[in-house]
């Protein structure tokens, strides 16, 4: 069912069943180590470059959802993945020997949010009975393609974030299954936001204010308020672009700076480690809310969330042209009651 401008609500209200989580050895440097499923201490997990390295972290973390689940390969209907690489290499090369129909996703590190809001529209609208959602992201093969190559040895500026090394993935059913676990209640897809930057280096200023627009027609949508939700929950603003977020919020009267989280200033030490602003790509939310969220949603915890996933939709071509960096933001909401 449409709700207001860009909501929408489902009547069959399908459950998150369970998800998966893999990260890489600077990820279990931080404070969420003891959250994490899998990691690998080895930046290359054992292969022969940064890229096949990525999906074979995808690949092992919808495996080790899959194991979670008493099913086969043949009885996940569809499955709904991305990266930040050119032409999604990493999901397609991961998922070619999984034998799943796929829908190869690019939405820069709102991907995760995309894939899941998919994922849940198929099994909602009886299109599917099982459907996993997944993302990744690996910091070298991120600097490759973004930035520069580590062997050039650039210095971060302080406004830069540092892209996790990581993958996270869910798995969506129908309501009906007997086994208890959170509803994904509603969604709400984003709109492009354009506010000018052209600073690749300051992307959490660049997306915040796509999380701030769909966060705020979410809850106009809704017709709820931001403290409906014991967690408002975005993924790659790091510690600037939150704090952006909660003066955009704090512009209208609206105060969620007791609710508010952001995956990319917890998953690392802002303090300890050299992040700068924290962390961000596609593996930032998915790690982070597959894990840490997803456990406090299950404990019950928390019961009532909103994650936020926002993306940079620029290219390193399209920045050296002059163009500008347009973001979005997609949220969905989970709650553990319907």
């Amino acid at each position: 069912m449409k709700l207001g401008k860009q909501s929408i609500k489902f009547e069959n209200t399908p459950k998150l069943l369970n998800t998966s989580s893999i990260v890489g050895p600077k990820e279990m440097q931080g404070p969420l180590a003891m959250y994490f499923e899998a990691h690998t201490d080895d930046i290359f997990f054992g292969e022969k470059s940064f890229e096949k390295a990525e999906s074979k972290l995808m690949k092992t973390c919808i495996n080790n959802l899959l194991s979670k689940v008493p099913t086969d390969n043949s009885n996940i209907d569809y499955i709904f993945a991305g990266d930040l690489l050119n032409q999604c290499i990493s999901s397609g090369y991961c998922i070619r020997d999984l034998n799943i129909p796929f829908f190869g996703l690019y939405g820069a590190c709102s991907t995760f949010c995309e894939s899941l809001m998919l994922a849940s529209l198929f099994v909602d609208a009886g299109y599917a009975t099982k459907t996993v959602a997944a993302t990744s992201s690996h910091f070298c093969s991120a600097e490759r393609q973004f930035r520069m190559p580590l062997e050039h040895g650039n210095q971060m500026s302080s406004t830069a974030q540092c892209t996790v090394t990581g993958s996270g993935a869910a798995i969506v059913v129908p309501k009906d299954i007997s086994i208890q676990s959170p509803y994904i209640t509603c969604i709400t897809p984003g709109k492009i936001v354009d506010m000018g930057i052209t600073d690749i280096a300051n992307m959490g200023a660049a997306m915040a204010p796509a999380a701030f627009n769909t966060i705020a027609t979410h809850l106009t949508d809704t017709s709820r308020r931001a403290d409906y939700y014991d967690a408002i929950i975005t993924g790659d603003l790091g510690t600037l672009g939150s704090e952006v977020l909660v003066d955009l919020f704090k512009k209208e009267g609206v105060d969620i700076s007791s609710n508010h989280y952001d995956c990319g200033a917890m998953i690392y030490d802002i303090e300890k480690q050299d992040v700068k602003c924290g962390g961000s790509g596609c593996g930032c939310m998915a790690s982070v809310f597959s894990s840490y969220f997803f456990e406090q949603l299950k404990t019950k915890k928390m019961n009532k969330v909103l994650i936020v996933a926002t993306g940079a939709l620029m290219s390193p071509l399209a920045c050296q042209q002059g163009e500008t960096i347009p973001s979005i933001a997609h949220a969905v909401a989970i709650e553990n009651e319907v």
